[in-house]
């Protein structure tokens, strides 16, 4: 061998290949995107979702397809919160009507939030305690469903025969005591 040889395999020993320099490079990047990533799910958690929401959508370009699918989970539980606290409603009347919006969705933790925020405000709206009757109808709550209900009756007597059409109350219809509710002339 030639003392140019020499010196040429001797410097390929010493330096690494370009492809080991690359996967180094690549796995410390992909432990920064995980750092990253990790920071942006607390934010989340700590309920800081304008924070939260920058943080992941920066990550989308860099990051591994793994943590981009989870990254978008997140993004649309941040727009989802960021939309639901910018919620304000002009009557209670337009508060109802997303509520029932979000009753018909399948969000029956969110409508009875904005059922129970009705009554909070209007202790008297007989139109919030039938939604919650709805509500505890579909999820089998037996209890509070006929407790609802009987109030909503209460404040207005159009809830009974409103409820005698209603499907939603379907659950309850072998209920005795939701059949004395609806037709208490009934012997």
């Amino acid at each position: 061998m030639t003392q140019d040889a020499r010196s040429a395999a001797a410097s390929r020993k010493k330096s690494p290949p370009a492809a080991a320099k690359t996967g180094s490079h690549s796995s410390t990047a992909s432990a920064q995107v995980f750092q990253h990533y990790q920071a942006a799910v607390q934010l989340v958690q700590q309920g800081k979702y304008e924070k939260a929401l920058v943080a992941l959508e920066k990550l989308l370009p860099t990051a591994t397809f793994e943590i981009v699918e989870r990254c978008r989970m997140y993004i649309t539980t941040c727009k989802r919160q960021l939309e639901r606290q910018g919620l304000i409603f002009g009557t209670p009347e337009e508060r109802y009507d997303y509520a029932v919006s979000r009753l018909n969705e399948g969000y029956f933790d969110e409508a009875t939030q904005q059922f129970q925020g009705i009554l909070a405000d209007f202790p008297t709206a007989d139109y919030a305690y039938y939604g919650l009757a709805l509500i505890d109808s579909i999820t089998g709550r037996i209890q509070g469903c006929l407790d609802n209900l009987a109030k909503a009756i209460e404040l207005n007597p159009k809830n009974r025969l409103q409820a005698r059409a209603d499907n939603d109350f379907q659950n309850m219809v072998d209920d005795p005591r939701f059949t004395e509710l609806l037709y208490p002339e009934i012997p």
